[in-house]
């Protein structure tokens, strides 16, 4: 038998935005432990916005585990709050009742921006760099600096060794900002995935004394070149098993119908503060109205070249959600609006 550190991460109550939290008990295992060997726990509600003092206790239930590469036998704990009957799923839960499918598969592009000393990674104490244009993808210390690739390469790693689906990374359009994506089958998996992702990247930044900024408009200004720099998403790409195997143009065409329609109750869960991200400018759609087009980064919904020459199959891109947005709530409300569509 081995003792295994066992982190159990979860969201808090705290709103418009739950923020992570953890904790870690030791317990003994034969070999790494399965999903179903691992107990509830208990934790103070009163300190996480989920209970009053009088009565604050609150259960963690794991529903997703990870290897720990940064512990010996370490194992990473994805837990959803439930009441103290462990049984009754918390107000604060947004996992436990989501629309959920195995066969619709979501692609996470998650935005943030690395913030020291109150500022975005590289930003000059009280000023700007040059405006945005070559930190995309860009390559070299003026560019991006030293340290962000350092991270994101070590964040990298530990996703990857944790079994996270990760297709990629890239800096991004403005200085200090950089994105990864997960790919993941069903909306729980994918956005566990995310979570977990997340929180990996905010405890590997303690080290570095950096810290990580989801908020999707941290740097406001006047609309000019220089200061009015790109906001954070987590556009959201998604497909079903009818998508991927027959799809077709009048059924894509009744999707984005479908799309338009629920165009609010998107925007509701697509994260706080998206008005302020979601301007028409910076390849965005305004946030007051819906589109779609082939290619078209300056649309509600793009739609891949592949996708059409395909003869409308495959995956689409929701370019709406915003990079605080909480993946459990995005990929359920994606799936909400597809099942309103027939498909015969």
């Amino acid at each position: 038998m081995a003792k295994y550190k066992l982190e159990y991460i979860w969201l808090d109550g705290y709103k418009p935005v739950a923020g992570l939290r953890s904790k870690t008990q030791i317990k003994e295992f034969a070999s790494f432990p399965k999903l179903e060997e691992l107990p509830n726990w208990g934790f103070d509600g009163s300190s996480t916005q989920q209970a009053e003092g009088r009565s604050s206790d609150c259960v963690l239930k794991p529903v997703a585990v990870y290897p720990d590469s940064t512990r010996k036998n370490g194992v990473l704990v994805m837990c959803e709050v439930m009441m103290p009957d462990g049984k009754t799923p918390h107000i604060s839960n947004s996992r436990a009742t989501i629309l959920d499918d195995e066969g619709t598969w979501f692609g996470f592009e998650q935005e943030y921006f690395l913030y020291e000393n109150g500022r975005p990674l590289g930003f000059p104490e009280g000023g700007y760099p040059a405006p945005q244009g070559p930190y995309y993808t860009g390559v070299g210390y003026a560019a991006v600096g030293d340290v962000a690739r350092q991270i994101v390469e070590e964040h990298l790693d530990l996703c990857l060794d944790a079994g996270i689906n990760h297709e990629g990374i890239n800096a991004e359009v403005a200085k200090g900002q950089w994105e990864f994506q997960v790919f993941g089958k069903g909306s729980k998996k994918a956005a566990d995935d995310v979570w977990v992702a997340r929180y990996l990247l905010i405890r590997l930044c303690e080290q570095y004394g950096i810290d990580v900024q989801f908020h999707c408009k941290p740097i406001l200004g006047p609309y000019n070149q220089a200061l009015d720099w790109n906001g954070s998403g987590m556009h959201s790409n998604f497909s079903t098993k009818f998508m991927r195997e027959t799809g077709g143009k009048d059924y894509f065409e009744k999707l984005m119908a479908a799309f338009s329609k629920h165009c609010a109750e998107h925007i509701a869960v697509y994260g706080p503060d998206n008005h302020l991200r979601l301007t028409g400018l910076h390849e965005t759609q305004s946030i007051d109205k819906f589109s779609y087009g082939v290619a078209d980064r300056g649309a509600s919904v793009r739609v891949p070249h592949s996708f059409v020459n395909a003869g409308y199959k495959g995956y689409l891109e929701d370019r709406r959600p915003n990079s605080a947005a909480n993946p459990y709530e995005v990929a359920s409300r994606i799936l909400k609006t597809i099942a309103t569509v027939p498909t015969a």
